[in-house]
């Protein structure tokens, strides 16, 4: 995909409105337009980088932030007891969109497992 196509430099751009939940010079954090709990945020870098993928250690700056604040968006948000950070990568890790994004997911009530234990 390219960077014209991208949905998400798109939302980052301004070109298309979303729900801010943060924003800075080099990343944009909103809310899920399909939420899964009370508590869904989508995070990306403005920078268009299609999957953790393709990520090098130039990318380790923003990427270390992204994480780093993840916690206090959470919380601010409601999922003050905890949440889950998801970063689909690629066709068999379930990546919709081709533009790398860190799902914040979390809300007062315990999530269900992930992935079913066997």
């Amino acid at each position: 995909m390219k960077k014209d196509d991208c949905i998400f430099c798109k939302i980052a751009a301004g070109e298309i409105p979303s729900k801010k939940a943060y924003e800075d010079d080099e990343i944009l954090v909103f809310q899920d337009i399909q939420p899964v709990a009370p508590v869904h945020l989508l995070m990306i870098p403005k920078a268009h980088v299609a999957s953790l993928a393709e990520c090098g250690p130039e990318h380790a700056p923003v990427l270390g932030r992204m994480m780093a604040m993840a916690g206090r968006l959470a919380s601010e948000q409601g999922a003050r007891d905890g949440f889950r950070t998801i970063v689909n990568t690629g066709r068999v890790g379930r990546q919709d969109v081709y533009h790398l994004h860190i799902h914040i997911i979390g809300g007062p009530d315990r999530l269900p497992r992930m992935i079913a234990a066997e």
